[in-house]
């Protein structure tokens, strides 16, 4: 059964750092979309980056560029989420989410309806 575990969040200060960590069980990890989504309180999901199985990834989110980083060891069959520069605004849940099917694009932003499987989700709080 395919499985998704997200780890890593946390309180953190404004400016401060985390590293969310994607965990897949019950299936080949290298040949799947991984995608990074997050979702604050009151609003819809939205989606952060997503990495091919080629190991590209695209970042959807204006607000990230430059903070966010995605990155995947298949041999830990882990996807990774770096955050720096933390700011307020990134108070959110963030989920994990793995498709077979899903082409990460340059032109059309990702979307939950995009991919199948999904972890459970890590609460980041940033706040002083």
């Amino acid at each position: 059964q395919l499985q998704l575990v997200e780890s890593g969040g946390g309180l953190v200060q404004p400016g401060g750092s985390l590293r969310l960590s994607c965990t897949a069980s019950g299936f080949t990890m290298d040949y799947y979309a991984m995608g990074w989504f997050r979702q604050a309180p009151g609003k819809e999901r939205e989606g952060i980056l997503c990495l091919s199985s080629s190991i590209r990834s695209t970042i959807y989110t204006d607000s990230v560029k430059g903070r966010f980083t995605i990155s995947r060891d298949n041999d830990k069959k882990t996807v990774y989420l770096q955050i720096n520069s933390l700011e307020p605004e990134d108070t959110a849940v963030y989920y994990c989410a793995a498709d077979l099917y899903y082409i990460c694009s340059d032109y059309v932003s990702m979307t939950s309806a995009d991919f199948l499987s999904w972890g459970q989700g890590t609460q980041v709080t940033v706040s002083s």
